[in-house]
């Protein structure tokens, strides 16, 4: 947890369920949640590990924009079917007021917000459906570090979006698999699958163009 002290730029990154209202066991979604956080949370670079805040908000902060949105695809396909959710990555200046209770604030946090509403609003439009995630800057931004700019990375998050809202749950273990560098041979094993399948799938899919996507987008600072 970071400390408290003067305000530092970082990536706020924040979190929730989507229809988690509708959920028949909320204490099963939110197990199952907090595992996915941790594990995630586990394989990235984080400032402070994503957590549940409150129902079913989670969020977190990181170093740079580009990490806290590959935490952002790990989490969606490490939760893919069972739970949805949608994120905004804010960048901006983060104050911790109370590290004992996890109690911050600051444009980062507002940044996230606005991104995550963003994604609300437009998740529900014709043509929109498929929207999980938006960045923002903290206007103005931090002095010290201005952050990538929100136009480049939101048009790369929409196609990233888009492309992911149409795999199938076949495809998002294979993306992730991907990432995680498992081996086609493997995955087919996993799934049933003979490797020739999934190779089609990768290619057909545009599984390999959506992991390089992700990775490049990893070294946005």
């Amino acid at each position: 947890m970071s400390s408290p002290g003067a305000p530092q730029p970082l990536a706020a990154f924040l979190g929730d369920v989507v229809g988690s209202r509708s959920a028949d066991d909320r204490q099963a979604l939110h197990d199952t949640l907090s595992s996915a956080l941790a594990a995630v949370s586990a394989e990235v670079e984080t400032v402070d590990d994503i957590q549940v805040t409150a129902g079913d908000e989670f969020q977190g902060t990181f170093a740079t924009v580009g990490e806290a949105l590959y935490a952002a695809v790990l989490l969606r396909l490490r939760l893919s079917p069972t739970i949805d959710i949608r994120v905004g990555v804010g960048w901006g200046s983060v104050t911790v007021l109370d590290a004992v209770n996890a109690t911050q604030d600051g444009p980062a946090w507002w940044a996230a917000r606005a991104g995550i509403e963003w994604v609300e609003k437009h998740q529900s439009m014709a043509g929109w459906q498929n929207v999980r995630t938006a960045y923002r800057r903290a206007d103005p931004p931090p002095e010290s570090n201005a952050g990538p700019d929100p136009a480049a990375v939101n048009a790369a998050l929409l196609c990233q979006d888009h492309l992911m809202g149409l795999m199938d749950e076949r495809s998002r273990h294979i993306m992730e698999g991907l990432m995680h560098g498992q081996t086609q041979t493997r995955l087919a094993e996993e799934l049933g699958l003979t490797r020739q399948a999934v190779n089609q799938r990768r290619k057909h899919d545009g599984l390999a163009i959506a992991v390089a996507a992700a990775e490049s987008l990893r070294t946005t600072t």
